[in-house]
């Protein structure tokens, strides 16, 4: 089955764009600069904007009152940073030790960042419902700062943020879901190649496409066991709700608006609320419905053990016969990898390891930490570049059959 999985992606690796974005101490800034990014919640500076530009030295002074910490600018819309001109110049090293060049963000700093990211975007999410069903409206200022960190985060280091998507308790899953749909969703457009801003937008929508369950009844949305037909037929209602909420949002785009409003629509015509068909569904309702069940049929929940991640693409590689646009199928794979970051593998040797990081052109051949063996006990853990090695992989594997603690393992 592996075989046949993996010969299914066919399609050509995407060349992500390149990254214009870099993270500069405040003490750094200049005018001339581009700020993408304030990396602050709104509450903590009096800026209209999360983007602009330093035009003058009042606009300087300002984000320099801000006080320690980093901001991130676009070198692509600004100037950059400052070089020292008298730097020293380090030796050559010898031949054959030369280390690969960092990225802008080092993949063990982006993941301490993102933890915090994923916690700040819970409480945000687990807030704007608790205001929706007390009749509030979405303040979208609030919802864009976090939206825009989730987005940089993804382009500086996917496999930092995504690995968290199944990190979920059955309290909280419906505020754990849409923010790993943001995450994901954000991924996927990625690797499509979409313009940043569209990029943007569809995050808003992802993490925003479950609001209207804030109208279910919480006996419907929290039931620890199936649903009747009376209930299924309230708790779909929360597309239609999610629709008309979004649509009295002022800011709201039409992009992240047919996010929410066509997540439940399926290629076939056998989606609700409309029973939109093929290309009667756009683009970016084709995207959320792939992503909103992957991560549905992934996450644990009180009357559902989630699936492995590898297992669950094999499923909606099956579902794209029907239900899904079998090529945005593709691309979503290959934006995960076969074996998606945080998923456990077993090796050819019978050791058991955790995903660590992917390669884009070697899907097969991600980073992983060896953690365990099939013989029954843990080993001292060990990274390994399947690229460079003789172990390969022959399957995935689940947390819960070996009794590991997936939360210990995450890849830190």
């Amino acid at each position: 089955m592996q075989q046949a999985f993996s010969m299914a992606i066919t399609l050509k690796s995407n060349v992500f764009p390149p990254v214009m974005i870099k993270l500069v101490p405040v003490s750094r800034l200049r005018v001339g600069m581009y700020v993408h990014d304030l990396n602050r919640d709104w509450i903590e500076h009096n800026f209209l904007r999360n983007r602009f530009l330093i035009d003058s030295d009042k606009t300087l002074q300002k984000l320099l009152a801000l006080g320690e910490g980093e901001i991130s600018i676009d070198t692509s819309r600004g100037v950059d940073v400052e070089e020292p001109q008298d730097a020293p110049v380090e030796p050559p090293a010898p031949p054959g030790d030369t280390p690969p060049a960092p990225g802008p963000i080092r993949l063990t700093e982006e993941r301490q960042h993102a933890k915090k990211l994923h916690a700040e975007a819970n409480r945000i999410v687990h807030s704007m419902m608790s205001d929706v069903r007390m009749g509030k409206q979405i303040a979208i200022e609030h919802i864009e700062p976090v939206v825009e960190r989730i987005v940089e985060s993804i382009f500086r280091q996917q496999d930092a943020l995504l690995p968290l998507a199944q990190l979920k308790n059955h309290d909280d899953y419906t505020f754990q879901h849409s923010v790993s749909v943001c995450a994901l969703m954000t991924s996927f457009a990625r690797a499509l190649e979409l313009p940043r801003e569209i990029i943007r937008e569809i995050a808003i929508g992802a993490l925003l496409h479950d609001v209207g369950k804030a109208t279910i009844p919480d006996p419907i949305l929290n039931k620890p066991g199936k649903l009747t037909d009376a209930e299924f037929e309230q708790m779909k209602t929360h597309v239609v709700q999610s629709k008309i909420i979004l649509e009295a949002t002022p800011g709201i785009s039409p992009v992240a608006l047919s996010v929410a409003a066509q997540h439940h629509e399926r290629f076939d015509g056998s989606g609700y609320p409309n029973k939109l068909k093929g290309d009667g569904i756009n683009q970016y309702g084709q995207m959320s419905a792939i992503v909103d069940v992957y991560d549905a049929i992934t996450s644990n929940r009180c009357y559902h053990e989630g699936m492995p991640p590898t297992e669950a693409l094999r499923k909606i590689l099956e579902w794209s016969k029907f239900h899904f646009n079998p090529e945005l199928v593709q691309v979503f794979i290959r934006s995960l990898g076969i074996y998606p970051t945080g998923s456990l593998v077993r090796l050819e040797s019978g050791r058991l390891a955790v995903v660590e990081e992917q390669y884009p052109d070697k899907l097969m051949e991600p980073r992983v930490r060896i953690i365990f063996h099939t013989r029954g006990y843990y080993l001292k853990p060990e990274l390994i570049d399947l690229r460079h090695s003789q172990d390969r992989i022959v399957g995935c594997e689940d947390f819960r059959q070996w009794k590991i603690d997936p939360v210990q393992w995450m890849p830190q």
